[in-house]
C-alpha cells in the first residue's frame, strides 16, 4: 500500500469469465492488455475459470494457470496459452507443461500440479459461480455489478468497460 489516503479506496475489480481453449478469449487479449495498459493497478483484473465441456483441454488448462498464479506468472502464462489455442486442441496437457517450461516456470511442478489436481477446487469453485451468477460462455465480463458477454461479439465491450471503471473510480475519488 502507498500513502494512508489511498490505502481506502477499494480498487475495482474486472473479473474476466475465460476458457484457455476458447477462440473467443483469445480475441479478448488485445482489450485486456489495454485495458491493463489504460488503469494499472487502479483496476484489479481477475482471471475466472469456466471451462467449457466443448473444449477437453479445457479443464486442465484452468488447473495450469493456477499453477501459473502460484508460480507468480498468471497473466504471461495465460496470454501464451491463449496465443497458441490451435496447438493446445491438438497436444493437450504435454503443451500446458512445455509453455511452463518456456516461461522459465517449475514444468515438473506443473506436470505434478495436473496430476494431483491441486487446483480443482478453485477451477470448480469459479465454475459455479459462474452459472450461479448467468455466465453461459466465454469471455464473459463482470464488473460493477455489471455483467457484459463478451461470447457473442467483443464489439464495443471494452468501451463499455472503460466506462462503468472511469464511473467507479470517479466515485471512489481516484
Amino acid at each position: 500500500m502507498s500513502d494512508s489516503s489511498s490505502a481506502a479506496i477499494a480498487t475495482p475489480v474486472l473479473d474476466v469469465w475465460c476458457e484457455l481453449q476458447c477462440p473467443d478469449c483469445r480475441s479478448a487479449l488485445d482489450d485486456l492488455r489495454a485495458l491493463r495498459d489504460r488503469y494499472g493497478d487502479r483496476l484489479e483484473l481477475r482471471l475466472r475459470h469456466f471451462p467449457l465441456e466443448k473444449h477437453q483441454h479445457a479443464f486442465a488448462a484452468a488447473q495450469a494457470a493456477e499453477e501459473a498464479a502460484e508460480q507468480g506468472q498468471l497473466w504471461p502464462y495465460v496470454e501464451a496459452v491463449l496465443g497458441r489455442v490451435e496447438e493446445l486442441d491438438r497436444r493437450g496437457e504435454a503443451f500446458l507443461v512445455e509453455v511452463a517450461r518456456e516461461l522459465g516456470l517449475d514444468a515438473e511442478e506443473f506436470d505434478t500440479a495436473l496430476i494431483d489436481g491441486r487446483h480443482i477446487l478453485i477451477v470448480d469453485a469459479d465454475q459455479a459461480e459462474g452459472k450461479a451468477i448467468g455466465v453461459t460462455g466465454t469471455p464473459t465480463y463482470v464488473v460493477g455489478g455489471e455483467r457484459l458477454d463478451g461470447g457473442k461479439s467483443q464489439e464495443g465491450l471494452r468501451e463499455r468497460i472503460e466506462e462503468i471503471v472511469d464511473r467507479l473510480l470517479a466515485g471512489h475519488g481516484a
